[in-house]
């Protein structure tokens, strides 16, 4: 057998027979799943969704099923459709995490991280805002791409800038939630001393998405290929070695950030309907996200198995 799916550059790679093999796998999936209430989550059981699920888990349908539905309990807590800017603004106000206003050759959404810019100690905070920026880099790739790039620009970084449960929690929802939506990871210009984090990181990627980790030093030519394969020049930051001399704007962001939210509100229904149940529940929010988020970073979180995968511009 094998089965044929596209790959990240829209290709097709051969993987183990048939598109009906592959439909198969997905309706059998769908069964293991069962119905269910949520239009979140009937949204989240589409079959380009189920078949990154499968993906990861080499068309194995029972691997896939647990798999997916660890991901179904985690959004029915977390409910990352309804998280929207004002939730996250503080933790934005850095230029800490923040999508680029251009996409690479594929056509990938790019998502910077600066994380030595980090500016609250809030776990649960962090996770949110990183939840809020991968769903709106979702919502904005183009129909014929699901991955993402990860532009991670360590200057003003040190050990202490990434606390270990923040960065475990991270892997984890990007893994077992997020499974096939990353398409490369670039670390740009880490310090020496990110040798030692990187040795206790490592451990938590799988195979699939250690390969996608990629190291990247401006006074290495042959790393700095690397760029100008990826990216075009004249559009990338100049930070990175690009062209492009534009930085984050904390005010032309929130504007595209809030036009998202809009947009993301139209997909799911009224967007004051969901801020109302958001509102009712502010009280308590805070603390039911980080319990639930909790599943993903203690001693419940997923065993993950070998193949898994898994800023703004001034003129915004």
């Amino acid at each position: 057998m094998s089965f044929l799916f596209k790959s990240s550059n829209g290709g097709t790679t051969e993987k183990s027979s048939s598109l009906d093999e592959q439909e198969e796998k997905i309706n059998e999936l769908r069964k293991e799943l069962g119905e269910h209430s949520s239009p979140a989550i009937q949204d989240f059981l589409s079959d380009a969704s189920l078949s990154r699920f499968l993906r990861a888990r080499n068309w194995n349908v029972q691997k896939a099923s647990k798999m997916m539905k660890g991901a179904m309990k985690w959004r029915l807590a977390f409910k990352p459709e309804n998280i929207f800017w004002e939730d996250i603004a503080q933790e934005a106000e850095t230029g800490k995490i923040y999508r680029a206003d251009y996409k690479d050759k594929h056509g990938r959404t790019v998502l910077v991280l600066r994380p030595g810019l980090e500016n609250t100690t809030s776990a649960t905070g962090q996770i949110k805002y990183l939840v809020y920026s991968l769903e709106k880099a979702i919502m904005n790739l183009p129909e014929d791409q699901e991955k993402m790039v990860w532009l991670t620009d360590f200057q003003c970084w040190t050990l202490g800038s990434t606390p270990l449960k923040v960065t475990r929690e991270t892997v984890n929802v990007l893994q077992d939630c997020y499974p096939e939506r990353l398409g490369l990871a670039i670390l740009y210009n880490p310090p020496r001393i990110f040798e030692s984090f990187w040795k206790i990181v490592k451990p938590f990627l799988d195979h699939e998405t250690r390969k996608k980790v990629k190291f990247v030093y401006s006074n290495d030519k042959e790393s700095q290929k690397i760029m100008a394969e990826v990216f075009d020049m004249e559009e990338l930051d100049s930070a990175f070695g690009g062209k492009n001399p534009a930085t984050f704007e904390y005010n032309s962001y929130a504007e595209r950030m809030q036009e998202d939210d809009k947009k993301m509100g139209s997909v799911h229904g009224s967007t004051d309907s969901l801020h109302g149940s958001v509102a009712k529940e502010a009280n308590g929010a805070d603390s039911d996200a980080s319990s639930e988020a909790s599943f993903y970073s203690g001693s419940e979180s997923p065993k993950h198995e070998e193949g898994e995968d898994n800023v703004p511009r001034k003129n915004g």
